[in-house]
């Protein structure tokens, strides 16, 4: 298995770029959000991949970051979902989006992705809870250090990944941390 490479950028037809390693061009498909990323033709590039061998076709994806490829990883796992609705899926969103959404059960942010419908979009919240932070080491994006210490703490007392995360959108946000849980606490308590 291929599992990164490191060369020279020499095409970028997005979501196609062409990535030549000493002398052999290899042609690798990318989500836009490491396509916006990638330097200028000619410069040094270094991209996370995964191999999908097909009965008609091989196929290399890469990634700027292991988290986008772990996420793609999880994606393809799902029935119905393959590599191309997968990089799709981190074209639309980034990865953190998409485990905030997972967590907070938004079907609605998935659906804006193109070519997701709500069906795909109940399946991929569904077959990813639980599975997607675990993996990539990304739960929900909060604002600040204090918000970051109040979630884990609800999670660490035993309170839902999705719990937390709401009872956490119900607090100010100069909250300290002390007074954050209790205020928490108070409002799951309800």
């Amino acid at each position: 298995m291929i599992g990164r490479l490191t060369g020279q950028l020499a095409e970028k037809n997005p979501p196609e770029i062409l990535l030549d390693c000493h002398g052999v061009g290899y042609e690798v498909l990318v989500p836009m959000s490491t396509f916006y990323n990638l330097p200028g033709l000619g410069e040094k590039v270094s991209l996370f991949t995964h191999f999908v061998v097909r009965e008609d076709a091989q196929i290399l994806y890469g990634f700027g970051s292991t988290a986008e490829r772990a996420a793609f990883r999880q994606l393809i796992k799902i029935s119905g979902v393959g590599p191309r609705t997968a990089l799709s899926v981190l074209s639309g969103m980034s990865v953190q989006e998409l485990a905030q959404a997972v967590t907070t059960q938004e079907a609605g942010r998935i659906i804006k992705v193109p070519g997701i419908g709500k069906k795909t979009a109940e399946r991929l919240l569904l077959e990813l809870k639980g599975k997607l932070g675990a993996d990539i080491g990304a739960h929900v994006s909060v604002a600040n250090d204090m918000q970051s210490d109040i979630l884990q703490a609800l999670v660490a007392l035993g309170y839902s990944d999705r719990d937390a995360a709401l009872a956490l959108k119900a607090l100010p946000k100069e909250v300290g941390v002390s007074d954050g849980i209790k205020l928490a606490l108070k409002a799951l308590a309800k």
